[in-house]
């Protein structure tokens, strides 16, 4: 039997060290991923500022996997009846698939937004923005004149980027003014968490001397501004979009709706960012790391049931027959986390922390995952355990 998991982000790399354990030995296993190294994509952030983290903030596969065969390439295609999945190096077929592909940047079809923004996807994303914003800065001070930087979009990812050009800024800027921007179409920036929380981020943001402003759909963007769908034209020296998100090439760009089971057919899963899932209760599960690592339990042990003791009879039998009971995904969260430059703010249950607290409880989590991934003792354990003991006035 062959279990084939397509994808290294939070979802495919805690999937594959399941399967490890789950699994019979007489099982195989193989991730196929772009990069040789998994991104901890939720501290990518930190590059923007301290683009020393950039190598702790990527692990290695092969050091934290420990039968699983790691193949990195593309996947480019995914034949679901045949069971063969096309690769940039060749093709590879498999008995049971995950699909943990993750997702891309989306862009809407707004007119130029894609040619003059920069996203935060990957690290080179992350050390283009902080060049740029760079440039504005010491420009600016050179001209001792105002910058603008715009941020698209007001999700975890927006907010953690504007956090963090707001703290480059001020350690950087001299005499230099510059003005960071956050726009949201919605009515509120983290607008699909619960009020409170909401409201403990807006002041964060401002209290970093950010500029928000919400129900400010883009209509479109040019080389030198932001057009608005109110008629306002918003100029800016930087524009980082961070709007949305769409489904990988191999999959059309599209995110398939997955239920409960988080099945796309008998012999395969698909999870994490790269589908739209409805958990047991039938209520959506938001695009997030928590949701992406409780999928893959639901998956690993999924599998693991498929493939009883290996033998491909049973298999087929189990598939064909719905002979085998399958683990249903509720998605219940004990909270969510952001950064905000220096700040961060944690809401757990009804309460929402600030400050030391917060930054005390990300690195907890940060620790937590890890340490289930077996990167314990790299530079980002090393990293939290030194904002846990009050070592970092500064992350």
């Amino acid at each position: 039997m062959h279990v084939v998991v397509l994808g290294a982000g939070y979802a495919g790399l805690t999937l594959t060290r399941l399967l490890e354990e789950k699994l019979p030995e007489a099982a195989d296993i193989t991730i196929v991923n772009e990069s040789p190294d998994h991104l901890v994509q939720h501290e990518l952030h930190r590059v923007v500022r301290r683009p020393e983290l950039a190598s702790a903030i990527t692990v290695s596969l092969p050091e934290v996997l420990e039968r699983a065969t790691v193949r990195v390439a593309r996947v480019e295609g995914i034949d679901r009846e045949e069971r063969v999945v096309d690769l940039s190096s060749g093709r590879l077929e498999y008995d049971v698939a995950a699909i943990c592909l993750g997702a891309r940047t989306a862009y809407y079809d707004l007119e130029g937004v894609r040619e003059h923004s920069m996203p935060l996807k990957r690290l080179s994303h992350a050390l283009q923005i902080r060049s740029r914003a760079l440039e504005v800065l010491q420009d600016r001070s050179a001209r001792d004149g105002d910058g603008r930087i715009v941020v698209g979009g007001a999700g975890l990812s927006g907010i953690q980027v504007a956090g963090e050009l707001a703290a480059l800024a001020d350690e950087e800027r001299g005499t230099a003014t510059v003005t960071i921007t956050l726009l949201e179409q919605l009515d509120s920036v983290a607008p699909t968490f619960p009020e409170n929380f909401q409201r403990a981020v807006r002041s964060a943001l401002e209290e970093q001397g950010i500029e928000v402003r919400t129900r400010s759909a883009v209509r479109r963007a040019d080389g030198t501004h932001v057009h608005l769908e109110s008629g306002e034209e918003l100029p800016y020296d930087q524009f980082v979009w961070t709007g949305g998100i769409a489904g990988s090439d191999a999959l059309a760009g599209e995110r398939p709706l997955v239920e409960s089971d988080l099945r796309l057919d008998e012999r395969t899963f698909a999870l994490g960012d790269a589908v739209r899932a409805t958990d047991a209760d039938g209520e959506p599960v938001p695009a997030s790391a928590q949701a992406a690592v409780r999928e893959a339990r639901t998956v690993a042990e999924n599998v693991s049931r498929l493939a009883g003791d290996g033998d491909e009879t049973a298999l087929e039998g189990g598939t064909t027959h719905g002979e085998v009971d399958l683990e249903r995904f509720a998605f219940d969260s004990p909270g969510w986390l952001v950064s905000v430059g220096d700040d961060a703010v944690a809401q757990i249950g009804p309460a929402v922390l600030t400050g030391r607290p917060a930054k005390a409880l990300k690195a907890t989590v940060g620790l937590g995952y890890l340490s289930a991934v077996g990167a314990v003792g790299n530079a980002t354990d090393r990293l939290y355990r030194g904002v846990l003991e009050g070592r970092f006035d500064r992350e």
